[in-house]
């Protein structure tokens, strides 16, 4: 079984009505109190809204975990 993944997800409006989902995955650190997150992926044109951003994001999470769209492993 593949090890778990710390992904988050969110949206950022980079000017007015330019909304991007961003895909980000926590970096490995000692730090207890703050959790770092690198960019993994993110939207490569715009969504009028936050609501279709988000969307739009999470239909790109979904297709990144889900175990179907992973890479044969052959042994």
């Amino acid at each position: 079984m593949p090890a778990s993944r710390d992904i988050a997800l969110t949206v950022e409006e980079r000017e007015t009505h330019q909304f991007f989902w961003v895909i980000l995955e926590a970096l490995n650190s000692d730090a207890a109190e703050a959790i770092h997150y690198s960019r993994i992926l993110t939207a490569a044109t715009p969504q009028p809204s936050y609501s279709s951003a988000l969307v739009m994001g999470a239909n790109a999470l979904r297709k990144l975990v889900d175990p179907a769209n992973a890479p044969e492993t052959r042994m």
